[in-house]
């Protein structure tokens, strides 16, 4: 980057000393300080500690670059409220960045990141954290600390479980945890009264958590797993599900119960091995796409599936 860029608040630039309306020492705009600076999508493979020259940066952005560290000069942006450092090659994030108490949006996908500094509940205004494809395989408990925290990506990453504290975030609406090593998931995760989607898709599944207090959950996907038993207890709380996808794991068979998700407008239960559905199922009054294809399925009459589309 070149220096100018970092100093570009404190030199007047050249053509201020061509013009009388300049004064040498006035700042050469009145207006305000540099608050955004986008360096993505080029060949960076390191920052400046000189970014600390910018106090009044609210966005960075240094997106798809080759950057393999960041400078703790960072902690020293205290008016940042947006850092995306996605697409990178990062290892580690320094403890400096916890400094960052404005952050509200942090951008993390695409690293390396093997494991993340313990003070991360120090972020407490962070509403976005994105830390998708890296290598993690924990989370901090101090996460818990995150209360404004409204979506939250941990998907392609190495969990292989998540901390039962995550359910004091408040606020999380969208937790996303697809393609992780997760053999069950905390029960204390069935108390986030905010949530509305939640993506559990491609782990290692046996069983779903029930969900007793999660009141507006709109989508629970939670195909590509290892789920055999699909229990009333799982949905009668589900009263504003909308979207529910299994498709690709072991289930048998699928309660009466089903006709409690008053809202269900997707059923996906493809790839598993149902073999009779509840005929309650004709109950659901806003369904729209039930996929089924890839069961046994023996019970449905012969006459029925010959007929065309409007007589059935």
């Amino acid at each position: 980057v070149p220096q100018h860029v970092w100093r570009i608040n404190l030199d007047t630039p050249e053509e201020a000393h061509q013009n009388l309306s300049f004064g040498a020492a006035d700042r050469w705009w009145e207006q305000t300080d540099l608050t955004k600076l986008i360096l993505a999508s080029n060949k960076l493979q390191c920052l400046s500690d000189d970014v600390k020259l910018l106090p009044a940066l609210t966005v960075l952005d240094v997106h798809d670059n080759q950057l393999t560290s960041l400078p703790s000069a960072l902690g020293q942006l205290e008016n940042l409220q947006k850092l995306d450092v996605s697409h990178n090659k990062l290892k580690s994030i320094p403890e400096e960045l916890m400094q960052l108490s404005h952050l509200k949006s942090l951008l993390l996908h695409h690293n390396e990141l093997s494991h993340l500094p313990d003070g991360f509940g120090q972020l407490v205004n962070l509403e976005e954290l994105d830390l998708s494809n890296n290598h993690l395989t924990d989370i901090p408990t101090s996460f818990a600390l995150l209360i404004n925290l409204v979506r939250l990506n941990l998907a392609c990453n190495e969990l292989k479980n998540l901390p039962a504290d995550i359910s004091a975030m408040k606020s999380l609406r969208q937790l996303d945890c697809t393609k992780n090593y997760l053999e069950t998931v905390p029960s204390k995760l069935a108390t986030m009264a905010s949530l509305e989607q939640l993506y559990l898709r491609k782990n290692k599944l046996r069983s779903l958590p029930e969900f007793p207090s999660c009141k507006l959950l709109k989508e629970l996907h939670a195909g590509e797993n290892q789920i055999e038993i699909l229990n009333a207890e799982n949905l009668k709380h589900l009263n504003s599900l909308s979207v529910l996808e299994l498709r690709d794991n072991k289930i048998k068979s699928v309660p009466d119960e089903i006709t409690l998700l008053q809202k269900l407008e997707r059923l996906d239960l493809a790839n598993n091995d149902i073999s009779r559905l509840p005929y309650t199922l004709g109950n659901l009054p806003q369904l729209k796409f039930l996929a089924l294809e890839g069961n046994p399925l023996r019970t449905i009459r012969r006459d029925l599936l010959q007929v065309s589309t409007e007589a059935l």
